[in-house]
């Protein structure tokens, strides 16, 4: 039986459907869910205010926004998924890193047995899955449950 299940989030309605599924299969598994949002900085964006504002704290600001608006997401799931499955035990976090990178790294790190990933809605040919779940697909060493996010066609 799994004991840890990773689920990546973001502010998408998408996600959180991808969210609910992983909390749905932890709580019939019994396992620890860890809701994980990656975040990263601009490096435009980081050149642009320091050139404004000549601020040699300006990159920490910018990561300490980033890795506060990204934990605020995954808490806000993460309390959502605690409202619907209340004996379920879930971890909130924040990781710099791409997507993939941060689940399939979390994944090893927390020894997890599933990751869970969304498809995303991408469109032609490769609309079944997303980029992330392409990628984690390729780096894991875990199980990957792939959510179908999209609406279902009649």
């Amino acid at each position: 039986m799994a004991t840890t299940i990773v689920t990546g989030v973001d502010p998408s309605q998408t996600a959180l459907v991808a969210a609910e599924k992983a909390a749905a299969l932890a709580d019939g598994l019994d396992a620890t869910l860890h809701v994980i949002c990656g975040y990263s900085v601009s490096m435009s964006e980081t050149m642009h205010t320091l050139q404004r504002t000549n601020n040699p704290s300006t990159y920490h600001q910018l990561v300490t926004r980033q890795a506060d608006s990204a934990q605020g997401t995954a808490d806000a799931v993460a309390e959502a998924l605690r409202g619907m499955f209340p004996e379920l035990e879930v971890v909130a976090s924040a990781v710099e890193g791409a997507p993939a990178d941060v689940l399939t790294s979390e994944a090893d790190r927390l020894n997890a047995e599933i990751i869970v990933v969304g498809n995303k809605g991408v469109q032609g040919p490769a609309r079944l899955l997303g980029s992330i779940a392409r990628t984690v697909a390729t780096e894991t060493n875990c199980d990957l449950y792939i959510v179908n996010t999209l609406p279902r066609r009649n």
